[in-house]
């Protein structure tokens, strides 16, 4: 005869559980406030080379943002209906 392993829930299953998750968040907590610095400074140091290399190479244009502003101003300019549909009627309040 086969016995049901199933295991029931309990109090203080529950309770470990609880425990465990909450210590899982203040570890991953501290392990970011140790390593995050540790990473931005790393992510600065390498957009800050990029940054250099593009510059030294003449690939920096600073108009360039400007220019691509512009067209894109121009290219979805907004065009006015040329149909127009009824008529504009002006109504007056009258005092009785």
């Amino acid at each position: 005869m086969k016995k049901n392993t199933m295991q029931e829930a309990s109090v203080p299953g529950l309770i470990k559980t609880i425990i465990y998750i909450i210590g899982f968040y203040y570890l991953v907590k501290i392990l970011a406030r140790i390593f995050m610095p540790i990473l931005m400074k790393s992510m600065m140091n390498k957009a800050q080379e990029s940054f250099n290399r593009q510059y030294q190479q003449g690939n920096f244009n600073q108009s360039t943002t400007n220019d691509t502003f512009n067209q894109e101003k121009t290219q979805r300019d907004f065009k006015k209906p040329t149909k127009q549909v009824g008529e504009y009627v002006d109504y007056e309040e009258v005092n009785d």
